[in-house]
């Protein structure tokens, strides 16, 4: 919940009025593969200059969502002068798609990990889950090249 909360201080709308340097910085915090210690020091400053230069220029008053906010400063140019405010867009873009993700594979492991197949191994599981969760691919694939490909593999025991 923390993270959306940081996430709605880029909104652009109303003029930035959501922008809240302490949770940007907050949320800079929680990705320490991004962010080192350095940037966030850098961040502190580049966040200050950063508002300053959106609420004065005109091209930053119309838009509304982050999105916007993340096209127009690629437009702008401005992506380059504020690297690490760029680097907060992308994520707060990214994470909404990668949560999502993530909750989709859990509850397809919830319907294929039932209690009838509960000792199941990781690599059976995993390759359960994939044909779960990629079944619209696999629906594209013929029975006939299945069956094909399983009749032309060797046998893995000798036949007595």
């Amino acid at each position: 919940m923390e993270l959306l909360l940081c996430m709605a201080c880029l909104n652009p709308s109303d003029s930035f009025a959501a922008f809240n340097k302490k949770k940007l910085i907050r949320l800079a915090e929680h990705y320490p593969c991004e962010f080192s210690k350095l940037d966030i020091l850098a961040l502190d400053t580049e966040l200050d200059t950063y508002i300053n230069d959106l609420k004065s220029a005109k091209e930053f008053l119309d838009l509304r969502k982050i999105p916007d906010l993340a096209q127009r400063l690629v437009e702008t140019k401005r992506d380059i002068v504020y690297p690490l405010v760029y680097m907060l867009l992308k994520l707060a873009l990214i994470l909404p798609v990668a949560t999502a993700t993530v909750e989709r594979a859990f509850s397809a492991m919830n319907i294929v990990k039932n209690r009838l197949r509960n000792r199941m191994g990781d690599t059976c599981i995993n390759d359960c889950l994939v044909t779960y969760i990629e079944k619209n691919i696999l629906r594209e694939v013929e029975n006939e090249k299945v069956v094909n490909r399983y009749q032309n593999m060797k046998t893995r025991r000798e036949q007595l």
